[in-house]
């Protein structure tokens, strides 16, 4: 991921604290982070630091990306 893919105001990744495994997991967002200007770090804000569970960090598509990208449909 560049930056110039990237809004300088949206995060590059949300946070997320899994707890369990396949289906029965539970995902909870806990922060974000946003990707330093030279691409080489990140600057993460967060709400919560898990004790358990695990920390994930999935790329953030802005929801109206996410709607054209199904075609409009929610």
């Amino acid at each position: 991921m560049t930056m110039a893919n990237v809004d300088q105001n949206s995060p590059a990744f949300m946070l997320w604290c899994v707890e369990g495994d396949g289906k029965d997991a539970r995902w909870t967002r806990i922060g974000a982070a946003w990707l330093h200007q030279d691409g080489k770090g990140f600057n993460m804000r967060c709400n919560a630091i898990p004790l358990q569970g695990r920390l994930v960090a999935r790329a953030f598509t802005p929801k109206a990306d996410r709607d054209a990208a199904q075609g409009g449909l929610i």
